[in-house]
C-alpha cells in the first residue's frame, strides 16, 4: 500500500538522537551513528519527530510501505535500551520502575523477563566495556529530569559489574529525590544471590 511515512536523509543526520524521544511509537533508533526507521509498521506517518531534528534530516514522503500496526507498537514499550543511546528525557522513563541491567544478565539469567523485567522499563550497559563517565552523566540526567518511581540494578557477581552501583546511588543522592534502589546480584550460574 502507498502511504505517508518518514524518510531520513543519512547525509544530513548527525546521530544526535533528538528525534527518538519525540516518536511515541518507538519507530526510530540510532544505528552506526545515524537515525534509522526500525520498521515501517511502527511509523504512523504523522511526523512528530520532524520538528526535533536540528539537521532537517527527517521528512515525510509517500511511498509503498506496510500498514501502521498499532498492536506491534504497544509490544515495543521502550526503545532503545542501551544506556548510551537512550535520551535523558525518553518518554518511557516518566513514572517508570526502572531496571538497569548489566549486558550479561539477560543472557545468564534464564527467567530474566519474568523475574526481573516484568513491569519495568529497561536500560542495559556494561560498566567494564563502556564509558562509565558517560553513564554517570546520563543516569544523573535521567534521574533528575524524570519522575522515576524506583531503580533496580541487576548485575553479575563478577567485580567489574559492581561499577554502576555507586553511579546509580550518586545519581539518586544528587537529585535530592527519594527513589527506592534495589541491588540484585546474579550468579554465574544464572541464579539470584
Amino acid at each position: 500500500m502507498k502511504r505517508k511515512i518518514i524518510h531520513i536523509d543519512e547525509s544530513k543526520c548527525n546521530g544526535c538522537g533528538q528525534c527518538i524521544p519525540n516518536c511515541k511509537e518507538g519507530a526510530l533508533k540510532i544505528v552506526n551513528g545515524k537515525a534509522k526507521l526500525v520498521s515501517d509498521v511502527f511509523c504512523d506517518g504523522l511526523g512528530a519527530c520532524l520538528g526535533h531534528c536540528p539537521q532537517g534530516a527527517i521528512t515525510i514522503e509517500e511511498r509503498e510501505a506496510k500498514a501502521f500496526d498499532e498492536k506491534a507498537v504497544r509490544v515495543l514499550k521502550n526503545w532503545p535500551v542501551q544506556i548510551r543511546l537512550v535520551p535523558p528525557i525518553a518518554p518511557f522513563l516518566q513514572g517508570a520502575d526502572l531496571l538497569i541491567a548489566a549486558d550479561c544478565v539477560g543472557f545468564a539469567c534464564p527467567d530474566f523477563h519474568q523475574d526481573l523485567l516484568a513491569g519495568k522499563a529497561l536500560l542495559v550497559g556494561c560498566p567494564k566495556l563502556d564509558d562509565i563517565q558517560l553513564y554517570r552523566e546520563k543516569i544523573s540526567q535521567m534521574v533528575k529530569n524524570n519522575d522515576i518511581k524506583s531503580i533496580t540494578y541487576a548485575h553479575m557477581e563478577v567485580p567489574c559489574c559492581t561499577g554502576l552501583i555507586s553511579v546509580i546511588k550518586d545519581a539518586i543522592a544528587s537529585s535530592g529525590k527519594n527513589i527506592p534502589f534495589k541491588d540484585i546480584t546474579i550468579g554465574i550460574n544464572g541464579n539470584q544471590l
